[in-house]
């Protein structure tokens, strides 16, 4: 940006100027600062960015943003803000409206970084799109996506977390999606948000800055309809909408609105993602057969349904993160698809002061769809109620990763095994483990 265009849309009290500079690019981190960016301090509650204004004009930036008073005298530009975050947020609002893409905008309580990626490998196939890297959805992410443009980005795929109400509204408010998709309202982060209510109601702030023009794209869920105060165009979807054609490990045929369509991974829930990612493609004009395309070119990403062959067990890791409806919805696809099946299950976080009763809930409805030869594993304290009703099984619970590697090395040679917990159960040493035996 120039920076006479950073000072208007900052708002910022001018300390110290230079003549009008072009090609500015606006820093957050000294480590990589450039010649001729403007450093603008990020505050958290363990860290000042302020505490390094020389540091970033030393390391080649023009200039700073400030809050206090004082500041580098070498410094060529230095502006004034109450807050950082809030002039972070309105320079990438202004540098998305100078490249104006079109902006996709997708939340849920699960399903976000895969529905993205489904999004992104289906808009790639005719559109210049950027999107957020890896989950990299709070504020902070969003300016970093949105600055990652260049003028020639056509599409911009914007992925929305939360962690309370009030948030989702505003990474919409600077976003301003024309496209909003959100992939479920189900009970991840109840322990925050107290009500499934209150989850459905975070989650519709999606569309309140959503082009009016626009469309709201939603899995068809009574509270998210019911909260929905979107005045555009609306279309609710779910997997009754499509004809699953064929289920197989590693890849799924469907039908949707009489086009076939192909991807290379499992699960129903996965069909509902690219059921939106379809729609997002017919939302912007491609074609069905650009869809496909596009489809058929995505992989799924770390710790999301993915396939590894450690210590002759066929393991497939989805541990990137679990609530019940996850839980529920990604086990049953295993089971339905891989015979010899190890189900390796740990706690799931945030669910407040349900969590006994929600992981109880989980093994029940486990209970009903499993086979007599499903192996059970639980690890964690939470996940023992899991493991209380599934009493009919071979359960084991340990307390700890490296027990769960140990029992695992006993399972029979070519066993199919399905890791799923929340991220905070760090799954992966599971596999690491087994690597060393």
């Amino acid at each position: 940006m120039k920076l006479e265009e950073i000072i208007k849309a900052s708002g910022a009290q001018v300390i110290k100027t230079t003549e009008t500079i072009y090609n500015i690019e606006v820093s957050t981190d000294t480590r990589t600062i450039k010649n001729g960016d403007i450093y603008l301090p990020l505050k958290g509650a363990n860290f000042d960015g302020e505490n390094f204004l020389d540091k970033a004009v030393e390391s080649g930036a023009i200039g700073c943003f400030i809050t206090r008073d004082n500041y580098p005298q070498n410094a060529q530009v230095v502006l004034k803000v109450e807050n950082t975050l809030e002039t972070y947020l309105k320079l990438a609002n202004f540098y998305r409206r100078k490249v104006a893409p079109k902006v996709v905008a997708i939340t849920g309580s699960s399903g976000k970084t895969t529905t993205k990626e489904m999004v992104f490998a289906v808009l790639k196939e005719k559109f210049n799109t950027v999107k957020t890297l890896s989950n990299h959805n709070n504020e902070i992410g969003l300016c970093q996506t949105i600055f990652s443009m260049t003028p020639e980005t056509q599409v911009l795929i914007v992925e929305m977390g939360m962690r309370g109400l009030g948030e989702i509204e505003l990474l919409s408010r600077y976003a301003e999606p024309d496209i909003a998709i959100i992939t479920n309202a189900g009970t991840a982060h109840l322990g925050r948000l107290g009500s499934l209510d209150n989850i459905a109601i975070a989650k519709c702030e999606i569309a309140q800055h959503l082009n009016p023009q626009g469309i709201l794209i939603s899995h068809d869920n009574e509270r998210l309809r019911k909260f929905n105060n979107f005045a555009g165009e609306k279309l609710f979807y779910s997997i009754n909408n499509a004809q699953v054609l064929e289920r197989k490990a590693g890849y799924t045929k469907f039908i949707y609105k009489n086009n076939e369509y192909e991807i290379y991974t499992e699960g129903d829930y996965n069909v509902e993602n690219a059921i939106s990612a379809i729609e997002a493609g017919l939302a912007l004009k491609m074609t069905p057969a650009e869809i496909n395309r596009g489809l058929a070119s995505y992989k799924p990403i770390e710790k999301r349904w993915e396939a590894e062959n450690v210590a002759g067990l066929n393991i497939i890791n989805d541990s990137y993160n679990a609530n019940p409806d996850s839980m529920k919805a990604s086990v049953s696809a295993f089971l339905g698809l891989y015979p010899q099946p190890v189900v390796v299950l740990g706690d799931m976080g945030e669910l407040g002061e349900s969590e006994v009763e929600l992981h109880a809930q989980v093994g029940a409805e486990l209970a009903k769809i499993a086979s007599k030869g499903t192996k059970f594993l639980t690890v964690g304290r939470l996940s023992r109620n899991i493991a209380g009703a599934l009493k009919d099984f071979d359960v084991t619970s340990v307390d700890s990763n490296k027990d769960a590697a140990e029992v695992l090395r006993h399972m029979p040679e070519n066993s199919n095994v399905f890791l799923k917990a929340s991220r905070s159960m760090k799954f992966e040493e599971i596999i690491n483990y087994l690597k060393e035996i």
